[in-house]
């Protein structure tokens, strides 16, 4: 029999989100949208031991394997990881309290789904483990460049092996760094930083690295003022003669052939994990602005009725049921990709397609709520404008929607790239 039901310990967990979400982020939203650089202490305190308790889970299986050096491979799991359900379900209920406070959640993020996609086990216990004790903790990870946004061939960041001291030399600048002060400046963070051993050597030389918390010759180059998520901590990063210890790559240092460039595969596979989660994000903001919408609008009288025929209702009653459509079939296809991730199938595919359905149904939707709540749906009296705001970094980010529809395309039809072109 196949079961549909959420597992209970998750709905727990949900439950306790729901009340942070509630209690600790909804209050706020407005503030720190007109205070874009202040930080969240409240929200940092309260959800900091949560992150605490859920990297020691991760972790666990490779401390009992040996403090993960036994091989490269990771530890067999029995069943599906329903740990991936339960935080993606996080990040959907803590994007309807505020997107902006959330993607100042103390916690590895984008920085840690790098280390676990292409680290070895020894390296997540040694970059991950920090994030199990102390004070609050963020990762971060700098792809993005002045020059190289969705074509990652273009980069120019840097990193070239010192012979002498078996040390990776850093030099370059990544523009648009998702909590990059907090990582680096602000607390014993980290940070992987996508560069190039061999400019000339296309995406085969592309590889991650990890730079830690307060590394000599990192600097931030600029604080970034945003359309929406204002909460969020985005700056500009400069790498100066940036030294690391040679561990410190993730993957294969080498030069990969076109034919074999595993090194490069295995950053890539920190979008198939990364999506999903920025998906859960952009339903999560759909959600808080279809619920208010339907409350305004339920208080003059205004209930779509779901037993009549759509040429039976009024314009804003199909608009209701048009918007509720958009969201259900994102958080669907987002809740399939996360399935397939949590029985350690591939989900390139679906990750790209939840990211680019939710990206586009939460511009739309939120749009919408705006429009049917008139004048003061654009007003700042109400949150309204600012999830429309809040909405449109999720078409963006983590794979424009242009890029996905592309690896949708070669997915189904099995073109190349150059194909494609």
């Amino acid at each position: 029999m196949i079961s549909f039901e959420i597992p209970p310990f998750v709905q727990n967990q949900s439950q306790l989100i729901r009340m942070v979400a509630e209690q600790a982020m909804r209050p706020y939203s407005r503030e720190l949208d007109e205070n874009e650089h202040a930080r969240p202490q409240a929200f940092v305190q309260m959800t900091w031991p949560f992150t605490q308790e859920m990297v020691k889970r991760t972790l666990k299986p490779l401390m009992e394997n040996g403090n993960g050096t036994n091989g490269s491979a990771k530890p067999k799991r029995e069943g599906p990881d329903y740990s991936l359900l339960g935080f993606i379900m996080m990040i959907e209920q803590m994007s309807w309290g505020d997107a902006g406070q959330y993607l100042c959640l103390p916690h590895p993020m984008l920085g840690g789904a790098a280390v676990d996609s292409a680290g070895t086990p020894e390296q997540r216990v040694r970059f991950l483990k920090k994030f199990t004790e102390g004070a609050p903790k963020w990762g971060a990870m700098a792809i993005t460049e002045p020059g190289a946004g969705s074509d990652n061939s273009a980069m120019r960041t840097t990193a070239v092996l010192d012979p002498d001291t078996r040390e990776w030399i850093i030099n370059g600048e990544k523009i648009f760094i998702t909590n990059g002060a907090l990582a680096l400046k602000e607390s014993d963070g980290l940070c992987v930083v996508w560069a190039t051993v061999d400019p000339k050597a296309g995406r085969g030389a592309i590889k991650s690295f990890v730079v830690e918390a307060n590394t000599p010759g990192v600097t931030i180059a600029k604080q970034e003022h945003k359309l929406g998520i204002r909460a969020s901590d985005t700056v500009a990063l400069h790498f100066d003669n940036v030294r690391i210890p040679f561990d410190n790559v993730l993957g294969n240092p080498e030069v990969q052939q076109p034919e074999n460039r595993q090194g490069f595969v295995g950053a890539m596979k920190t979008f198939d994990a990364s999506r999903p989660a920025v998906a859960a994000s952009a339903i999560g903001i759909a959600r808080a602005a279809l619920e208010f919408a339907k409350e305004k609008l339920a208080e003059e009288g205004i209930v779509p009725d779901y037993t009549k025929p759509l040429h039976e209702m009024t314009a804003v009653e199909r608009d209701i049921i048009e918007m509720e459509a958009r969201y259900k079939g994102a958080w669907l296809l987002t809740l399939r990709a996360v399935a397939l991730m949590a029985h350690g199938e591939s989900n390139r595919l679906e990750s790209s397609m939840c990211k680019y359905r939710a990206g586009d149904a939460v511009t739309w939707i939120t749009q919408k709520a705006v429009e049917l709540l008139g004048p003061k749906g654009y007003s700042r009296e109400w949150l309204a404008e600012k999830w429309m705001r809040d909405a449109k970094i999720n078409d963006i980010y983590e794979g424009t929607k242009q890029i996905n529809q592309l690896i949708v395309a070669r997915s189904i039809l099995g073109y190349s790239r150059r194909e494609l072109k």
